[in-house]
């Protein structure tokens, strides 16, 4: 992948970030008034949760003698709508994501950055625009109805330092004080103290925007972070005994035991789902679906997501970063296109075997990213901060509807930056409501003073 030169701020943010997620380490000093990550100081304790043999770095408060029995009651419930909200690191560039082939005040703001109508596919709800070549497979899911843009998303007064922008996106609000992510208040409000899998960061570490103040939640490193064991038992005897699991998840009269037996079945599959991937060095988990072939962990991680949904696992919001150098003030067009590749056939990847799998219907993908670029590129082939940037809802159940509109490049704010046409405080607030089945009010700050837009068919 090529690489492109960040700013200083986004390579500090990024080590401030990493420090923060390490319970008990602090922050560095970077910059005065500079907002600490959500969910710094939560503890971190390393669980392995026998009944689903998953490793996690478990977050926040709980006994870890209970999550074990949470976990699999959660399990044994009714199956809930997933929220997978995919983070775009460093400020994706809108007017390539989405771009005015013709128009001649963007041919004159980019000479040599600018993209020619033959290059990417049109955009069937704003013809002026066209979709940046290497996001073809959104194009085709767009196609089909599953797939929500949003052209020009973003806030009043906008921020355009990395760090402070992200929490802002992160904690659902324009406060630099809050301490919690919007889907962790959204756990906190709808979530158990014993089931640390209703959050769950793909990232290795915790992400912010899940980070709750009431109930645990947790990270694993990659998807195939599992192990089965008990004490004092290995080799053929533990192989011997995690087959003998299967058999006990026969429905049983009494309504206790017959959620044990649910828990116990469930995780005799995982177990069986996953060994021969272990085996194997299979990253697609059993997929039917060709996920893209790369050294970056993207792909992988969405493949053993879709896995886990399968298998029932408890989850309701999972947060991760998507591959990709965003922070493109130089060299953007090689690393923009590379970054957008890899994530595009991922996503296609992934809601492709929702579908197969025959869980597509409750699972629904935020695609964001903290803002976007300058309208006008620079003079190192790249652009600089900007403010609106693009987002997306991918899922068989959106409205497949644009959310805003493209504001065009002929009325830039005075920074020269796209402004925005939604605001994410209106879109949270509506993904709260419609998908998540709960009130905004209480997790987003002044909720009811934001547009709501329908999300869903």
């Amino acid at each position: 992948m090529s690489r492109c030169h960040h700013c200083d701020e986004f390579s500090r943010a990024s080590f401030v970030r990493k420090s923060a997620a390490e319970a008990g380490r602090g922050l560095p000093a970077i910059e005065t008034g500079m907002p600490a990550p959500a969910g710094t100081g939560l503890d971190r304790r390393t669980f392995v949760a026998r009944t689903f043999g998953l490793a996690l770095s478990v977050y926040g408060v709980g006994k870890l003698g209970l999550f074990d029995e949470g976990i699999a009651r959660a399990a044994s419930g009714p199956a809930k709508p997933v929220l997978v909200s995919v983070f775009l690191p460093g400020g994706a560039d809108a007017l390539s994501v989405l771009y005015p082939a013709n128009d001649a005040k963007y041919l004159k703001l980019r000479p040599k950055l600018h993209l020619d109508a033959s290059a990417g596919p049109v955009f069937t709800e704003d013809t002026r625009l066209h979709w940046h070549p290497s996001l073809t497979p959104l194009a085709t899911l767009h196609g089909e109805g599953k797939v929500s843009v949003l052209p020009a998303v973003g806030y009043t007064h906008p921020d355009q330092s990395h760090f402070t922008s992200r929490h802002f996106w992160e904690v659902g609000a324009t406060d630099a004080r809050l301490v919690t992510g919007w889907m962790g208040r959204y756990l906190d409000r709808v979530g158990s103290k014993d089931n640390p899998l209703q959050g769950l960061s793909l990232d290795y570490q915790l992400q912010p925007s899940i980070a709750s103040g009431k109930v645990p939640v947790a990270a694993l490193a990659a998807p195939d972070d599992y192990s089965f064991w008990a004490p004092g038992v290995w080799g053929e005897v533990e192989s011997r005994m995690l087959d003998a699991m299967g058999p006990l998840g026969a429905r049983r009269a009494d309504r206790f035991l017959n959620q044990a037996a649910k828990a116990t079945f469930q995780s005799d599959r995982l177990r069986k789902q996953l060994r021969p991937f272990a085996q194997s060095g299979d990253n697609n988990y059993g997929a039917t679906v060709a996920y893209p072939k790369t050294d970056d962990g993207f792909p992988r991680q969405l493949a053993g997501l879709a896995a886990m949904l399968a298998a029932g696992l408890p989850l309701r919001c999972v947060a991760v970063s998507a591959p990709g150098e965003y922070d493109t003030h130089s060299d953007q067009p090689q690393a923009l296109s590379d970054g957008l590749d890899i994530t595009a056939q991922s996503l296609y990847a992934f809601q492709r075997d929702l579908e197969a799998r025959g869980i597509a219907d409750r699972v629904l993908t935020l695609v964001w990213t903290e803002f976007g670029r300058r309208a006008e590129e620079n003079g190192s082939d790249g652009t600089d901060h900007g403010a609106a940037g693009t987002g997306f809802l991918i899922g068989k159940r959106v409205t497949g509807k644009m959310i805003g509109e493209f504001p065009g490049v002929t009325n830039l704010d005075d920074d020269g930056n796209l402004r925005a046409t939604a605001d994410f405080r209106g879109l949270y607030s509506s993904l709260l409501e419609q998908w998540l089945g709960t009130d905004a009010a209480g997790i987003i700050p002044h909720a009811g003073s934001f547009a709501r837009t329908k999300l869903l068919k």
